[in-house]
């Protein structure tokens, strides 16, 4: 069955998901079978015995990660110093401070605005060589804003 995770607490080590037939399941850690310890707000998809979930697995198709990957990689390349790929990650933060320094930068004989462009290629090429699940949990799960 498909659902969602409602909430999970670290300290616990349980959680309650939300299943697609509208019942709530409560997970406990034992039957995650990620790699990292799951978050609120992740797709998954489990084996509802009662009122459990067992065997809850990410669910990575509907996430579509790998089209993630590929597009936050093509904007690293091409519009990485203005920090295309943080906004379209989510990362407003770092994004605002890759664009101000880009923009900036150039009152500063332009060293600034290098330094952010080899970011963006250093960045483009990590997202590149890590495989589809890494980068889910690296840059989307985890919530990595930088390299």
């Amino acid at each position: 069955m498909k659902g969602q995770i409602l909430e999970f607490d670290e300290s616990s080590r349980s959680g309650t998901i939300s299943g697609e037939d509208g019942s709530r399941y409560t997970l406990a850690v034992d039957d995650w079978k990620g790699n990292a310890l799951p978050k609120t707000g992740q797709k998954v998809d489990f084996n509802a015995e009662g009122d459990k979930a067992q065997a809850v697995y990410l669910d990575t198709v509907s996430g579509s990660t790998s089209s993630k990957k590929i597009a936050a990689a093509l904007f690293a390349f091409f519009l990485g110093a203005f920090g295309a790929h943080k906004f379209y990650l989510g990362y407003t933060k770092q994004g605002v401070i890759m664009l101000l320094t880009f923009i900036f930068g150039f009152i500063l004989l332009g060293i600034p605005s290098m330094v952010i462009g080899v970011i963006a290629f250093i960045e483009f090429i990590l997202y590149l060589v890590k495989s589809d699940e890494e980068f889910e949990q690296t840059y989307v799960q985890g919530e990595k804003g930088w390299f």
